[in-house]
């Protein structure tokens, strides 16, 4: 670890437990980050001399604490906090179909979308995320919520081949998205468009193909559903004599910048299909929990070597954004589904919300774990609380143990956002009075 002499931090962050999420899992106590310029220039034991440094502008005093890298949900619908229990305990495809498609051809504008994410990355920051990955419409209005919060991800323009909010003509869904990847390209540091394919069953052949067509000229992950339901996979395989994984192979899809959520319903061959080829997985145990989806063999995947983020989906059918307890469900389903109590231990499910996480959006060099160079994306867990104690495993206590409610501070690039349970600069009242104002219309049924 090196220092970096005759400067003056911006940020020192004191830590009693510092879960550095390295290559080998490094865990320090009682250790100081030094921040300058959004980014870790050391990280070095506090009982050490310090005279190299001056006295940094702020000091976060997390001792007796435990600090860990910020969460990166990897599959998340920030503004649809906008319908939040609005339709809840119905199968998916009733669920979306017959109540949250027509929810939002009534409800989403830019407006609305902007306070509904608004809302979203609020919780998110919160409960410890500071990195998303975002599919939905109108998403300017999410990139522009994302920058007024400060939190980092990608937002990428949902593309369905239906009429959808904002683009009534669907023969139009790629021109408007690849005319949102120009327009927010480079226009922030912490926030990159992207596109987002709802499915394979909702977008054709040629929809598909050409996303990922742009997606690579533009240098941007391709999101997707992939087998969600069994209905799904029924469907593509009556359509096309196959199944979802080796259909989207046969159309070229199968590539290390293709994201795939849920991935409930692979079997074994798909599973090594998509090892093979680099593809990216979401695991999102909640949504499919609560949608009677199924479980995701989410553990034989990761002893193949497939490299799985974690994500929360939409607060419509989750219904929160907290990744903890994401975490907590992950493993405890991963175990009970495959009859393994060892099945997704502590650590690996720790890996799958921050370092893995990070290589979904491409900035495992950025983000994802604490390390000298790497951009100060950090979250402070208060372990005063009785359920935290004692600290035998600080992986265990993390994944098993804790809730977004312990979160106690959240540091972005270097910039605090969330301090002793406050926002730094977020009026939450406002955002919350805006949220209320729109969803009027689905509570009185005006």
């Amino acid at each position: 670890m090196s220092r970096e002499n005759t400067r003056t931090p911006d940020l020192i962050i004191k830590a009693g437990i510092l879960l550095t999420m390295n290559h080998g899992l490094e865990v320090l106590r009682d250790t100081v980050v030094v921040v300058s310029k959004g980014r870790i220039v050391d990280i070095l034991p506090e009982d050490r001399d310090q005279v190299s440094y001056e006295p940094a502008k702020e000091v976060l005093d997390a001792s007796g604490h435990m600090v860990l890298p910020g969460l990166v949900n990897a599959h998340t619908h920030a503004a649809m906090t906008l319908f939040r229990g609005y339709a809840d305990d119905l199968p998916l495809k009733q669920w979306l179909f017959d109540k949250i498609f027509p929810a939002e051809a009534r409800l989403l504008s830019p407006e609305s979308v902007f306070w509904g994410a608004m809302l979203g990355f609020a919780e998110m920051i919160s409960t410890g995320t500071t990195c998303f990955m975002d599919g939905y419409f109108f998403q300017d209005q999410t990139l522009l919520a994302a920058m007024e919060v400060g939190i980092r991800g990608l937002a990428a323009q949902g593309v369905i081949d239906f009429p959808a909010p904002g683009v009534p003509d669907p023969a139009k869904n790629l021109e408007v998205g690849e005319a949102f990847l120009k327009e927010w390209a480079g226009a922030s540091q912490l926030v990159r468009p992207g596109l987002f394919c709802h499915s394979p069953v909702t977008c054709s052949e040629e929809t598909l193909g050409e996303a990922m067509e742009i997606c690579e000229r533009y240098e941007v992950p391709l999101q997707i559903h992939l087998s969600e339901t069994q209905d799904e996979v029924n469907e593509i395989e009556a359509k096309t004599g196959k199944r979802p994984v080796f259909y989207l192979d046969e159309l070229g899809l199968l590539k290390s910048t293709l994201v795939a959520a849920h991935a409930v319903h692979l079997d074994e061959n798909e599973i090594e299909r998509i090892a093979e080829t680099g593809v990216r997985l979401v695991h999102v145990p909640e949504s499919n929990m609560k949608l009677a989806s199924g479980a995701a063999r989410v553990w034989w995947m990761t002893q193949a070597g497939v490299l799985v983020g974690l994500g929360t989906d939409g607060s419509a059918s989750n219904n929160n954004l907290d990744l903890f307890q994401e975490m907590d469900m992950a493993a405890k389903l991963a175990k009970v589904s495959s009859g393994n109590p060892e099945a997704l231990d502590a650590r690996t499910t720790l890996r799958m919300a921050t370092i893995w996480g990070s290589y979904l959006l491409g900035l495992q060099d950025e983000i994802g774990s604490i390390e000298v160079g790497k951009k100060a994306d950090l979250v402070v867990l208060d372990l005063d609380a009785p359920h935290l104690q004692p600290v035998y495993d600080p992986f265990s206590l993390v994944v098993y143990s804790a809730s977004g409610g312990d979160v106690r501070d959240v540091v972005v690039e270097g910039r605090i956002l969330y301090k002793n349970r406050e926002f730094v600069d977020l009026d939450l009242e406002e955002i919350k009075a805006k949220v209320r104002e729109f969803t009027r219309p689905l509570k009185t049924g005006e």
